[in-house]
């Protein structure tokens, strides 16, 4: 019986009161020795009442105890056996020693003994890495384990209605798709009514059909957009398809022949409406940044997926653009006390002359202007025209390192970036931070990744290259314009090397800047000068096309041999070479470099998008000319790596 029990029986105020009664019954037995004596009979009654109290206590409060003890341990084996909740013992070999009958119904006939394998094979690596649960699937179901180590004690928790709560949950959650039709308005102009009737009767009846078919709600904002509202569920039905939607259109308007083709925009895990209107906008900027005919699906966390993509950019660009594009950036240089024009890392010759094309717009505005090089960032392809530079010195005084441009800058500088959009791959991104105003010039298709808050973007996939483009602006100089030999011969080079001698991505536009330059003094001579190559090159270049194979029909891959290092350019003309050959429709070599990147090239002639490839890869490009690095893989990883990528692609999608 515990001790703070029974003093309520004999404390030391009990054997008090005994004390002071005894007391006062003996001075009254002094004076009055009857009444004494009836007192101490009476006070012997109350201390044999209080010793048999005691001992009644003492009996009830042990048999209420023994029964509240069975009680709490036949409620413990109810919840032990009962209860819908495992409990298993496991020891220090990670094997099993005991379960209740719950955990005990999820197992085979013979366990006892066995791996903690046996329930699953996330528990054991759990328990190692010391996590306190895991979550588990076991026949159909879905558990949370709590994982108690110093007891090697697990307990199980059926989640499954938790996490069919959830799914459904997800499933119903909003998407908001906004659709537009690229080229309906360049190829409904001057159509007949009939013809244009026609031809938008095709495509709403493809997109009430999809619409239909995935219990889609859509509707008309506009002739040529419209506007999309589904859940979760119907999106991941739709993307098993892939989209073919775009594929229908593009075929059943072909059939009129004048091809539209769609960008669609998707906004989604983002329980606002507006949120996710505004994603689906983004969505589909960013779709039409990449040329358009294609999808593209975006998350609150800046997850993007892309669908389609895989037809030939349609040229859409205007001179009305262009000539806006160019008053536009000569008011900027006109408020600019200086302008820094930056390529990206290691420029080729399509960075450098559009940067001597901006150095040149500058100028004739008669505001100082510098372009950044850096002179341990050399391409071999462009060192024969940085020599060239540097006997130029006029040109030369005006090229600068990273570290002067750092040095030179002022409140009032105006950056310009050209043949990159992405802050991570330009030359000094320390540059991009520290200058208010940017001016982006590109003919990339615009990937997730830009520069923020630009003052003026013109990104043209279209166009055959970044000197294309600024050749362009440089038309539309109001100014009268006077260009040195050198300069308008770097910008027909940049042309030149981007189009592969005008064979690839050329168009009209293409042919106009060329003989624009060529009316301004540009020698093709000279291009062919500083696009000459060594035979040591030559010779390294055969030796690693000779390990080509073909992989899947029209697709070529090379790769080189363990130990061998190859420079960017080798790799990437080596690609440019295999898509030479007969049969081969693209062309992907895979080499490994002095900084033990993993480089991997790919050209194509317009039929297969490298770029999506690519970018599966975390790489990025043109339709017709990609590339992506590697990191801590090997060659052979590589090119699994690879190919898992052109597998996916010819299913039909791609992800980013």
């Amino acid at each position: 019986m515990p001790k703070f029990l029974l003093r309520r029986w004999h404390g030391l105020h009990v054997v008090a009161l005994f004390i002071l009664a005894s007391f006062f019954i003996g001075a009254l037995m002094i004076y009055r020795w009857e009444l004494g004596l009836a007192g101490f009979i009476l006070l012997g009654v109350m201390v044999f009442y209080v010793v048999q109290a005691r001992a009644s206590f003492e009996r009830d409060l042990e048999r209420y105890i023994a029964t509240l003890s069975h009680r709490v341990n036949k409620a413990g084996e109810e919840a032990v056996t009962e209860l819908p909740i495992g409990i298993l013992l496991y020891g220090k070999e990670y094997e099993i020693d005991w379960v209740n009958p719950f955990v005990h119904e999820l197992l085979p006939g013979h366990f006892l003994g066995k791996g903690l394998d046996e329930v699953s094979s996330d528990l054991i690596p759990a328990i190692k890495k010391g996590e306190e649960e895991v979550q588990i699937s076991l026949n159909d179901n879905y558990y949370t384990v709590y994982i108690r180590h110093e007891d090697k004690l697990l307990y199980f928790f059926n989640m499954t209605e938790t996490a069919e709560t959830n799914r459904l949950y997800e499933e119903e959650q909003s998407v908001v798709g906004l659709i537009y039709l690229d080229n309906y308005d360049e190829v409904t102009q001057g159509m007949d009514d009939q013809l244009r009737s026609r031809l938008k009767s095709h495509v709403t009846s493809a997109l009430n059909h999809w619409a239909s078919d995935y219990d889609i709600l859509l509707r008309s904002i506009a002739s040529d957009r419209f506007i999309a509202f589904m859940d979760q569920k119907a999106l991941k039905e739709v993307e098993k398809t892939k989209f073919v939607l775009l594929d229908e259109v593009r075929e059943v308007t072909g059939k009129e022949k004048v091809p539209i083709t769609l960008s669609i925009g998707i906004g989604t895990k983002e329980s606002s409406l507006r949120e996710l209107g505004t994603l689906a906008q983004s969505s589909l900027d960013l779709a039409l940044g990449r040329s358009g005919d294609q999808v593209t699906i975006k998350e609150k966390n800046g997850k993007v997926r892309f669908y389609g993509g895989k037809s030939n950019a349609m040229e859409k660009r205007t001179r009305v653009r262009a000539r806006v594009i160019s008053h536009a950036l000569r008011d900027f240089v006109l408020e600019s006390d200086q302008v820094v024009v930056m390529g990206h890392k290691n420029p080729d010759m399509d960075a450098i002359g559009a940067a001597i094309g901006v150095l040149k717009i500058a100028e004739v505005n008669n505001t100082d202007a510098y372009v950044v090089v850096d002179p341990n960032e050399i391409n071999p392809d462009v060192q024969k025209l940085m020599e060239e530079i540097e006997a130029h010195e006029y040109l030369w005084s005006h090229f600068i390192t990273p570290e002067e441009a750092m040095d030179e800058l002022t409140r009032h500088t105006l950056l310009v970036v050209v043949d990159t959009h992405k802050p991570s791959l330009v030359i000094e991104p320390k540059l991009v931070d520290a200058v208010d105003r940017i001016v982006i010039l590109d003919h990339h298709r615009r990937g997730e990744e830009i520069i923020k808050d630009p003052v003026l973007v013109y990104m043209e996939p279209y166009a055959s290259s970044t000197a294309e483009l600024v050749t362009e602006l440089l038309e539309y100089q109001p100014q009268k314009l006077k260009m040195d030999v050198l300069e308008t011969t770097a910008l027909l080079a940049g042309m030149i090397v981007d189009t592969k001698s005008f064979a690839i991505r050329t168009g009209s536009r293409t042919f106009d800047a060329a003989s624009f330059l060529k009316s301004h003094g540009a020698d093709t001579t000279l291009v062919q000068k500083l696009l000459k190559e060594d035979i040591e090159q030559y010779v390294k270049r055969s030796h690693l096309i000779e390990k080509a194979a073909i992989y899947k029909k029209g697709l070529a891959i090379a790769k080189a041999s363990e130990g061998e290092t190859y420079d960017q350019i080798l790799i990437a003309q080596a690609a440019d070479t295999l898509l030479t050959m007969n049969d081969v429709k693209a062309s992907f070599v895979i080499s490994k470099r002095a900084d033990d990147k993993i480089s991997i090239s790919a050209r194509s002639l317009g039929e297969v998008n490298v770029q999506l490839i690519m970018e599966t890869l975390n790489g990025g490009g043109h339709l017709t000319n990609a590339a992506a690095q590697l990191k801590e893989t090997t060659l052979e990883e590589a090119e699994k790596q690879l190919k898992a990528a052109i597998d996916e692609y010819m299913q039909g999608g791609s992800s980013e």
